[in-house]
């Protein structure tokens, strides 16, 4: 059981993004080395059991999470229907790109090194996103995604360490995760679990996309500081 120490500071925020206004939960751990980015299209969102218990592994690993809504509530509802909004790219990076905005306006996230973790077309918005912002986005995270989304030229823009997660019985997702893999440039990786299907669903898998993604976000957010969540900046050793 975490100490009360150990307990991350949460709170509800709401991000602007163009004309509308997404929700989102944010988890500061006590000086947290580095903020993650969670982007789901459609469904369940930054409700998602699934993202939720990654997101815990990544704060007890000392980085800070913020799990938001790509949509709004009325567009998750036509989507249900027409499935238009998951596959709008143009909006879904736009809603990264916008979040990624208002962290960097934020005192006490400011300063933090900034990944993105991103499941199914959520992770081609975090390629495009982490192409255009460069050397904004320190490392990318996909589980069970479509990176391929993103498309070659944009693939191979990607500076940020990409981890690729993806189930061994989901084979089409294979094949095309694969395709991204090749085009990508950075330094990357394709990850595959055993036993796993495509939303990688099952309790041991769950287990190595946390553990995966913990050490993937650990060893590619830049050292050198730690955020503290009233804001400052502590060195580590010296806190």
């Amino acid at each position: 059981m975490d100490s009360p120490a150990q307990i991350p500071l949460t709170r509800e925020v709401r991000i602007p993004c163009c004309d509308a206004w997404l929700g989102g939960d944010l988890a500061l751990p006590p000086d947290f080395c580095g903020l993650v980015l969670f982007a789901h299209s459609s469904g369940n969102g930054r409700f998602s059991p699934r993202n939720r218990q990654i997101a815990q592994k990544l704060q007890r690993a000392g980085i800070a999470t913020l799990l938001f809504d790509l949509l709004t509530a009325q567009e998750e509802e036509v989507d249900f229907y027409t499935r238009e909004h998951r596959f709008d790219m143009a909006l879904l990076t736009q809603r990264m790109h916008d979040a990624t905005d208002w962290v960097s306006a934020q005192a006490d996230l400011q300063h933090a090194p900034i990944g993105y973790f991103g499941a199914s077309t959520g992770s081609a918005a975090a390629l495009i996103a982490a192409a255009r912002l460069a050397d904004r986005v320190a490392a990318v995270v996909s589980r069970g995604g479509r990176p391929d989304l993103a498309g070659p030229d944009t693939l191979a823009a990607v500076k940020a360490p990409t981890l690729l997660i993806v189930g061994r019985a989901d084979h089409g997702v294979i094949d095309l995760n694969g395709q991204a893999y090749e085009h990508l440039s950075c330094h990357r990786r394709l990850a595959i679990v055993a036993g796993a299907t495509h939303r990688l669903v099952q309790r041991d898998a769950l287990e190595q996309v946390s553990e995966l993604a913990a050490s993937w976000f650990t060893k590619y957010l830049p050292k050198g500081k730690c955020v503290a969540p009233d804001g400052q900046t502590q060195h580590p050793g010296h806190a």
